[in-house]
């Protein structure tokens, strides 16, 4: 079986790992090139690609396109995206004669999109997971091939979960692939109804809002925690990143709950929220300008 992949970031990584492991033929990857103002924290498919002497190119979205005949002449069995980035046009799909393929970070067709793992989190659930299935011109929208779940546990930060999620997709890869080298595509729905789409995030949706719940505040922390840009908050003129809170432990009794946001007692940090609980601010720091 021959295959194009398209792939970025740990789980492209692992992934690519895993079918150049089980014997499939990668004649090309696609990948990007690291950006500058990003905090890089994750593997490099390129890296990979040149320890495996795999040819790879990083073309800008705009250049898709113009691939399309290398792609056509190459002729794949598979196509596959692993967290690449760019929309992959409906003529390159075309291009796989089996199937073409995505790995998303939930479980659909729950947080189709972008930054699921964060927007999970966020939203404060207490699963995720990695789905492999169809790739379609709408995103995340195709029937599901394989899926396995992880658990979100109430402190664990994005970048916690994220490991998870990449070991889950390596399992969900592993599990198929007797059947995609057979030919086979095992496909359930995907029922869109069950779930929805989200968009990416910027640097300022990490504002915390003291007027919400404790428990909003705690999974906003954690959803955006770095190497993410960070939940943050003014204070004594200066912008810090709150970096790890928790809503356990002694709190001491003379907080002031009537008014929301920080508070010092005992050398220790504490946010007020809006129903009246505290957390603790167990990790902070200045945001560099």
């Amino acid at each position: 079986m021959h295959a194009v992949v398209f792939a970025y970031h740990d789980v492209g990584v692992q992934c690519l790992k895993a079918l150049v492991n089980a014997g499939i033929k990668i004649d090309l990857v696609l990948t990007h090139q690291d950006d500058p103002n990003e905090n890089v924290w994750f593997a490099s498919v390129a890296k990979l690609c040149e320890s495996e002497k795999i040819p790879y190119l990083t073309p800008s979205a705009s250049e898709l396109k113009s691939l399309i005949p290398r792609i056509q002449e190459l002729a794949p069995d598979y196509l596959f995206s692993f967290y690449y980035r760019y929309m992959i046009p409906a003529e390159v799909l075309a291009c796989a004669k089996i199937a073409a393929l995505n790995m998303h970070g939930s479980l659909l067709p729950k947080y189709r999109g972008r930054a699921p793992v964060n927007w999970a989190i966020l939203h404060g659930e207490t699963e995720t997971g990695a789905t492999l299935h169809i790739m379609e011109a709408k995103p995340d929208a195709g029937d599901i091939v394989g899926q396995k779940s992880v658990t979100i546990d109430p402190d664990e930060t994005a970048t916690e979960v994220f490991g998870k999620v990449s070991k889950a997709a390596v399992t969900v890869i592993e599990q198929v692939l007797p059947e995609l080298i057979q030919g086979k595509v095992p496909r359930k729905a995907n029922e869109l109804h069950k779930g929805s789409y989200f968009g990416g995030r910027k640097p300022e949706d990490g504002r915390i809002l003291w007027g919400q719940s404790a428990k909003k505040v705690h999974d906003l922390v954690r959803a955006v925690a770095p190497p993410y840009p960070g939940a943050f908050t003014p204070w004594q003129g200066q912008t810090m990143i709150v970096a790890k809170t928790t809503l356990q432990g002694h709190f001491p009794g003379n907080l002031n709950l009537e008014e929301p946001g920080i508070q010092l007692v005992d050398n220790r940090v504490f946010g007020i929220c809006g129903n009246r609980q505290a957390l603790e601010i167990l990790e902070w720091f200045p945001a560099t300008t």
